[in-house]
């Protein structure tokens, strides 16, 4: 793949990921019609079946948080290389509470796994303004 073409799938994947987590933070702010915090909670407290009570609150906050933050930050490109790697790790959370609560079929369907993929596929990229490829970058 040429230089020109990765640029592009990376900015292409980076900016596709961090407006789906804007979009499930406008989701849950009632942004996009009916849905709001409270059912946002509810849906957390599902994911996170496994968890204490005393935690959903905190959770649904940090996950707002963390989403919109990063969010903001793969679609400006800041820090691209850590913020994509927490975006993975991130997803990859989420994906494996899903799976203990809701059966392994559930990321999958949502293809929360691909996404934290992605994710770490975007992580891999070198660092804006260099000019190494991953041919020359490896070694080979």
């Amino acid at each position: 793949m040429n230089d020109r073409a990765r640029r592009f799938a990376v900015r292409y994947a980076r900016i596709a990921l961090g407006a789906a987590f804007l979009s499930a933070v406008a989701s849950r702010l009632g942004l996009w019609g009916e849905s709001d915090f409270a059912a946002f909670e509810q849906y957390t407290a599902e994911v996170n079946s496994f968890m204490p009570a005393f935690t959903i609150p905190f959770l649904a906050r940090a996950a707002t948080f963390l989403e919109l933050t990063l969010g903001l930050a793969l679609i400006a490109g800041v820090q691209l290389r850590w913020v994509a790697l927490a975006a993975a790790v991130l997803l990859a959370m989420f994906a494996t509470a899903m799976a203990i609560s809701f059966g392994i079929q559930s990321p999958f369907d949502y293809s929360v796994f691909s996404a934290s993929a992605c994710a770490l596929l975007v992580s891999l990229e070198p660092a804006t303004g260099s000019r190494t490829d991953y041919a020359s970058s490896s070694g080979t």
